[in-house]
């Protein structure tokens, strides 16, 4: 016994009426992605340049506020840990917690810098991810409030001429 395969027979007029209305939704849609990728390219320029200066303020308010507080903390810890002639064993444990905890504010600040920083990086990726869809969207919601528009024109035009 053999198995009987089914063989579908497509007529090739119908091929063609399919073929020809893919190349117009094709002609139709692609003006609609060109825009949608021109206007996800503006946004993610307005993005950059929103951006830039942000994290050069940001540089400068470390560089100009954190960043000294910290040195004088060192320097005030290196003053008291210098070794001098007359100093006992027991005053030695002092500055060596206070050089220590100085380290670890410093370290405490480098880290929720960076940690920051790594925050709005991740959100601006996840904005330039959507801005596609949005801009798609943004697009369908202009056609239909143009298709609305000229159907009310229509209407209204219509209703003056009987």
């Amino acid at each position: 016994m053999r198995k009987r395969r089914a063989e579908v027979v497509i007529p090739q007029t119908w091929l063609n009426r399919v073929r020809e209305q893919a190349m117009k939704a094709g002609g139709r849609v692609s003006p609609m992605a060109e825009n949608a990728r021109d206007l996800a390219t503006h946004r993610i320029e307005d993005a950059r340049v929103w951006a830039a200066p942000k994290l050069d303020q940001a540089a400068q308010s470390v560089e100009e506020q954190i960043a000294p507080i910290v040195s004088a903390f060192l320097s005030e810890l290196a003053r008291r840990i210098e070794v001098s002639t007359g100093t006992r064993r027991t005053r030695r444990r002092w500055p060596v917690v206070a050089l220590l905890s100085g380290v670890a504010i410093g370290a405490a600040g480098v880290a929720m810098y960076r940690n920051n920083a790594q925050k709005w990086a991740e959100t601006m990726r996840d904005s330039v991810r959507h801005t596609g869809a949005d801009a798609g969207r943004w697009v369908g919601d202009k056609a239909e409030e143009v298709g609305e528009k000229a159907d009310k024109a229509a209407d209204e035009i219509s209703g003056k001429m009987s």
